[in-house]
């Protein structure tokens, strides 16, 4: 079945930034209408609860990490030799979506919809500088 339906045809499914900006923006709604006394299970299985705005402050680092350099100065979307480049390495490619385990970089470059990761990069920063 995996070779009918492509290279991304892992369980989680690919990585679409609209959809995944809609949720994070739906769960801090509803963070906002309910508060702090709703909490659902996040990660899934895990047995740790968080409010609506804690699990939308999760999914926004996920989603920010895919553009985040790691130790070895690679980000975990860019498999190309431009990732250690040092002319190339830091300017960044908006793909049109993302391999859901991996978080490799697919479909088409430079798409708008993609540079929504911006919010999610800014909500990383400022978690970072506030206690």
């Amino acid at each position: 079945m995996g070779e009918l339906l492509g290279s991304n045809s892992n369980r989680r499914g690919p990585i679409w930034f609209p959809i995944n900006y809609l949720l994070v923006e739906a769960l801090e709604r509803y963070h906002h209408f309910y508060g702090d006394a709703l909490t659902v299970e996040c990660p899934t299985g895990s047995g740790r609860r968080m409010h609506l705005g804690q699990v939308a402050q999760e999914l926004s680092r996920r989603l920010a990490s895919t553009f985040l350099a790691g130790p070895d100065g690679r980000r975990p979307y860019d498999d190309t030799p431009l990732a250690t480049d040092p002319h190339w390495r830091d300017h960044l490619r908006f793909h049109e979506y993302f391999h859901g385990d991996t978080g490799r970089a697919l479909g088409a470059r430079f798409q708008g919809w993609t540079l929504l990761v911006t919010r999610c990069l800014e909500d990383v920063a400022r978690s970072r500088v506030m206690p």
